[in-house]
């Protein structure tokens, strides 16, 4: 048999839980409020004293520019120092020419001079590449020719008495439907280093140059002359000044010069010519 409890005592049973469960939450709840606002104390003093290490470090130093501001301000620059002509010499200032051709190979040798005192020292004409020097019988080559006012050769010589002399006749001497013409007779007093016209500047095409085996200021030009046009430096020219004055010494005609000479070795004084009528109209055929 279950004894009676009296209702006062249930009440008061049930108060004391309450009262027990107010204080153990007390008891769990405080130190962690408690915690809570220490955390925030010190988080709020730590950024108090971050605010005042930044302040203090700019009042040290000036405010850094930022990296947008900088650009913009180079830009500002760059476009300051820009030419208001784009097509101005400024513009190209950092550029540098570099050779890109002619774009034709030079082909077509037309003669060889060979120094008769050094057989691995020799020269090579091109019809449309200029002229190319070797000391070392064409291991290696080196354009001699390049700064002068013709790419094209017709002849070369050295003058037998002193191979440092060389003789150039420029525009080439073949015939074909490419042809490329020159501006006269060039001389060489130090094996090509330096070069110095010495006239016959309208004869466009030299077909041979003889050097006096026994006077090197004697010299002979066989010139054919210009092909698209009558007249010119056409027919067979001498010197007896290394080249200050000529004279027409074979004249043919107007359409026609002369395409070589030799000199006879054993006796000088006598010269051969052989003349060509070579000469171009407007439909590309030769004259007839």
């Amino acid at each position: 048999m279950v004894p009676c409890v009296p209702a006062n005592v249930l009440i008061f049973r049930q108060a004391r839980r309450v009262v027990y469960f107010i204080l153990v939450s007390l008891l769990i709840l405080l130190p962690a409020a408690a915690f809570a606002q220490e955390e925030r104390t010190l988080e709020k003093s730590t950024v108090e004293k971050a605010r005042q290490d930044a302040a203090a470090k700019q009042q040290a130093s000036p405010e850094p520019v930022k990296a947008d501001e900088k650009k913009s301000e180079e830009e500002k620059g760059d476009e300051e120092k820009k030419p208001a002509d784009p097509m101005s010499s400024p513009t190209f200032n950092g550029l540098k020419l570099r050779a890109i051709g002619p774009a034709f190979t030079s082909g077509r040798v037309i003669g060889f001079a060979v120094d008769p005192n050094n057989a691995a020292r020799y020269f090579v004409a091109a019809a449309s590449g200029g002229v190319w020097k070797t000391i070392n019988s064409g291991a290696t080559w080196t354009p001699v020719f390049d700064k002068e006012g013709s790419y094209s050769i017709g002849a070369i010589v050295l003058d037998p008495k002193n191979p440092l002399t060389v003789w150039v006749g420029t525009g080439e001497n073949n015939s074909q439907r490419s042809v490329s013409y020159g501006n006269g007779v060039y001389r060489s007093d130090d094996g090509g280093k330096t070069w110095k016209n010495v006239g016959l500047k309208a004869s466009e095409h030299i077909g041979r140059i003889a050097i006096d085996p026994k006077d090197s200021e004697t010299v002979y030009v066989a010139a054919q002359g210009p092909l698209w046009g009558a007249g010119g430096d056409r027919g067979l020219y001498k010197t007896t000044d290394g080249g200050k004055t000529w004279k027409k010494i074979l004249s043919i005609s107007d359409n026609t010069g002369v395409t070589d000479v030799v000199i006879d070795p054993q006796n000088p004084s006598t010269v051969y010519a052989a003349s060509y009528q070579r000469r171009r109209n407007r439909r590309w055929c030769y004259l007839e």
